[in-house]
């Protein structure tokens, strides 16, 4: 049943790829004057990634409340982000890889945060090409963070699912239907967070990270969910960029009402948090193979779920607070997501046709990121 707390504002962040209109590819750097250019435009809600083709639309506050406030600035963004681009010769592309773009002919970007990463990571740093996209969810100060992500942290794998759009990767068929997973998998702090059992605990383990050298800032630690360092909020990382606005905004509802389910559920945790981890681990590869085609272990690790099952089941436990707090369609998108496919499944599709229809692979995957030019920004 619903609960009677107020819906929790949210945010929403997103990465863009900037992908050059003639040649479908991702520059090695930026046309002139088109940073100032999109600076201007979004003061403080823009930011550049680890590379000079990668650009983030940040929010300064999780001040959102309704998902069709959620829609509007989503869309309202992607399409200022685009008339800029257009006019330097580029066009943004929202997903978890570009489907051929080489990462040794990649810059980094002059930020002298991204520059540390680079230093500190090496190789790893300089194949991480890779967008993804980030949702806070507010979580008032009374409650305890920590004991409302372990929770949360069961159902992350079915939330990836439903986001897959990496499966293609140096112009390849990965095998994978989320390929970003693989490179968020190198770095040494990103991943299944570590057990806590409150936020104290995990205080303490930040301030023996940061003491220890280990990182060199509160935001170096990027689990798949995570205390934001910024707002008052738990964070999701663990998804892939969603080149649609309504896919997006399913995955950004269902994570919207699960936060707001769980934090009525603290004291309903895991009884055995080593087989949660277990499960987790296992979901999520399943998630990150084969996105929502695979079947995923139960809260006890015996009995198998399919995606649809498994949204079911997320539909009983938290449907009805999702309803009330104007979530709902989040299932209906969710549904439709199961039936027609992820944009993993889209890109793959729109590949082999490509090819079957006798064009050479190279511009098979051209027709890929045309598909995604036009679905990230209606071209």
């Amino acid at each position: 049943m619903p609960n009677d707390h107020p819906a929790p504002g949210f945010g929403v962040e997103e990465t863009f790829f900037l992908v050059d209109r003639r040649s479908r590819n991702l520059p090695a750097q930026l046309p002139e004057g088109f940073l100032q250019a999109a600076r201007n435009a979004f003061k403080e809600g823009f930011s550049q990634e680890m590379f000079q083709s990668l650009v983030r639309l940040d929010m300064v506050q999780p001040s959102l409340l309704e998902i069709a406030e959620g829609r509007a600035s989503l869309l309202e963004r992607r399409t200022r982000l685009a008339t800029i681009a257009r006019e330097f010769q580029l066009a943004p592309v929202c997903a978890g890889t570009h489907p051929f773009a080489d990462w040794h002919s990649q810059a980094p970007s002059g930020d002298p945060h991204n520059q540390s990463c680079f230093e500190d990571h090496r190789m790893i740093a300089h194949r991480s090409l890779a967008c993804g996209m980030r949702v806070q969810v507010v979580v008032p100060e009374n409650v305890d963070r920590i004991m409302v992500m372990n929770r949360v942290l069961d159902w992350l794998p079915l939330l990836l699912a439903l986001s897959t759009s990496s499966p293609l990767w140096g112009g390849r068929p990965t095998g994978l239907m989320s390929y970003r997973q693989a490179l968020c998998a190198e770095w040494p702090h990103k991943g299944i967070p570590e057990h806590f059992p409150d936020e104290p605990a995990f205080a303490a383990y930040m301030q023996w990270l940061m003491a220890s050298g280990s990182i060199r800032r509160a935001s170096d630690l990027s689990w798949r969910i995570r205390p934001s360092p910024r707002f008052p909020a738990l964070e999701l990382l663990g998804v892939d960029a969603c080149p649609s606005v309504e896919d997006a905004l399913c995955v950004v509802s269902l994570f919207r009402a699960l936060v707001a389910w769980s934090m009525d559920r603290t004291e309903d945790l895991p009884h055995d948090p080593l087989l949660q981890r277990l499960i987790l681990k296992e979901n999520h590869w399943r998630a990150m193979r084969f996105g929502i085609h695979g079947l995923f272990l139960d809260a006890s690790g015996e009995a198998s779920l399919s995606a649809g099952a498994w949204l079911a089941r997320a539909h009983a436990c938290f449907g009805a607070l999702a309803e009330a707090e104007g979530d709902g369609l989040a299932f209906t998108r969710g549904r439709h997501i199961l039936r027609y496919g992820s944009s993993a499944d889209r890109q793959l599709q729109r590949y082999r046709e490509a090819l079957q229809a006798g064009l050479p692979r190279q511009q098979a995957l051209v027709s890929v990121v045309d598909g995604l030019i036009a679905e990230t920004c209606g071209d």
